[in-house]
């Protein structure tokens, strides 16, 4: 794979290859190369979620000091869910460079999206690594912060969760809560259904391959049983 190209789309320069090509490594991948000296791009997946988030609330607690804390919460939510990240992996063509098996290659749709914004996080991950914070905070700023603007003129930044939790507040005076209700599938391809609770009230189950996944959908399928739409 010539991750240089890459390099030079994005304008860096990683001082460990090795670093860089691991974060495009997924687990299924190492199945059908066992002699392959990497691991897959779980870990630094986990560092870059936590760089990402620090880097983007930092930027949206400077530029937006008359904002409180919940519209900082749901903007930096919009700004860093999968559906983003997989919008921008796509647009800087992270899909090129997968290292993915023969099996999960053949997969398109929601699960190479699941897979891209994952690998989103893994590159965030290792750049930090090899390069520090400051660099991150540019790519941040570069390739994800400039879609701020249109989630806020757009109002996208007000998911179901927080629509749902609006008018539950409103109508009932209940803040939802919400409940693991099933897990199943192996490790690293989970399939959690959660439901969304108005007090004692199930008011509706929601399926997805992550908990704020699942959430996001019981949300959604709540305001559409209670008509809150």
């Amino acid at each position: 794979m010539e991750f240089e190209i890459l390099e030079k789309k994005l304008g860096t320069k990683f001082k460990d290859k090795n670093l860089l090509r691991q974060a495009f490594t997924h687990r299924s991948y190492l199945n059908e190369n066992p002699g392959l000296k990497l691991e897959h791009n779980e870990r630094l997946e986990f560092l870059g979620d936590a760089v990402m988030e620090l880097i983007v609330t930092e930027h949206l607690y400077k530029d937006y000091p008359e904002k409180m804390e919940g519209d900082l919460t749901n903007w930096r939510a919009a700004l860093v869910n999968a559906k983003m990240l997989t919008s921008v992996a796509e647009e800087l063509g992270f899909n090129d460079f997968l290292l993915l098996s023969r099996g999960e290659a053949k997969e398109l749709g929601k699960a190479r999206a699941y897979i891209l914004a994952n690998t989103f996080e893994a590159f965030l991950g290792a750049f930090y690594l090899d390069s520090g914070y400051k660099p991150c905070d540019e790519f941040i700023k570069k390739y994800l912060l400039k879609n701020l603007a249109g989630i806020i003129k757009d109002g996208s930044y007000k998911d179901a969760k927080s629509k749902f939790q609006e008018e539950a507040q409103e109508r009932t005076s209940i803040t939802p809560n919400y409940k693991v209700m099933n897990e199943s599938g192996p490790d690293h391809e989970k399939t959690f259904v959660v439901g969304v609770f108005l007090g004692k009230e199930l008011v509706a189950e929601g399926r997805g391959s992550s908990k704020q996944e699942a959430e996001e959908a019981a949300a959604e399928l709540a305001l559409e049983v209670k008509k809150w739409k």
